[in-house]
């Protein structure tokens, strides 16, 4: 039971961590979706971006200016992020079907093995993609993402322990709001407090649709995506912040980080940036282009 105690307390406290945010973004005219908006700029080789939690592709605005010469940019926002409307994301469950729209865009788009950049929830649609159309996708980097994100607090961790705390901020998030969500945490004694002090005002949470914000949140928490690693047979990147502060708990990011890709078939290139939290792109912008140069080749 202590134990069980130990791992919700850790998970709470790293949840901040695993957090997206970024303003609106315009959607791509040729291509119709309920689930996903695409706005493509440039000419090149194709890759595409996709955002983390409560973000659109405004959170990568930095990096396509950088990149928007010699490549073609996919820049994805999930309906029901930041001002778009949640469309068919308002109801049922959220990554799957936004994955499913991400290779339905690649297939309709005719791309040619495009590369796949997802930071955070984004990562984790990217890995499902890269999964389910293997031959379709031609390289894959994911940013701060995990195929099991409590894993990186507690590696020991399963999704049984984790659900008492996904329920209580989906909860929070879809019927209390922010300051419920605080509140909520703080009378179950779970110390999820302070995470969400950190998730509503340092990570810069944007919002939008509560319904769609409060399933992501839970399904974030809660899915495990490593029984799919090994049908992914595009080579993959992992870019992750770290810290040589071995106070910092991003110190033991490196063997977090090894660990969660452990079983794809082809070993990951693993690029640690240092002095990045979570928004890695943002933290470090010159360090994360250059580390997304190497990965584009």
């Amino acid at each position: 039971m202590e134990q069980r105690r130990d791992i919700l307390k850790g998970l709470a406290a790293g949840a901040a961590l695993w957090a997206g945010a970024s303003g609106p973004a315009r959607a791509r005219a040729t291509f119709q979706s309920d689930r996903i908006a695409v706005e493509t700029r440039g000419a090149g080789p194709d890759l595409i971006l996709i955002p983390g939690l409560a973000s659109t592709s405004a959170v990568w605005s930095r990096t396509a200016d950088q990149l928007g010469d010699g490549r073609r940019l996919h820049l994805v926002s999930v309906r029901g992020f930041g001002d778009l409307p949640a469309r068919d994301n308002a109801s049922g469950a959220v990554m799957a079907g936004i994955a499913g729209e991400v290779r339905r865009y690649i297939a309709e788009s005719r791309l040619q093995a495009p590369a796949i950049i997802g930071h955070s929830m984004g990562g984790q649609v990217a890995l499902r993609v890269a999964a389910d159309a293997a031959d379709r996708v031609g390289r894959l980097m994911t940013v701060d993402a995990s195929p099991f994100f409590p894993a990186l607090i507690s590696p020991g961790a399963t999704v049984g322990d984790v659900e008492p705390i996904a329920q209580v901020a989906y909860q929070a998030v879809q019927f209390l709001g922010d300051q419920g969500l605080r509140e909520r945490g703080r009378a179950l004694g779970l110390e999820l407090g302070g995470a969400a002090d950190a998730v509503f005002g340092s990570m810069g949470w944007q919002g939008g649709d509560r319904r769609v914000l409060a399933q992501a949140l839970y399904e974030v928490m809660t899915v495990d995506l490593r029984h799919r690693l090994p049908d992914i047979t595009a080579p993959v990147t992992v870019v992750y912040g770290w810290s040589r502060d071995e106070a910092s708990p991003r110190a033991r990011a490196d063997s977090l980080f090894r660990g969660a890709y452990a079983s794809l078939p082809r070993p990951a290139t693993f690029e640690r940036i240092e002095g990045a939290e979570h928004m890695v792109m943002i933290d470090q912008p010159r360090r994360f282009l250059a580390a997304v140069e190497r990965f584009m080749g």
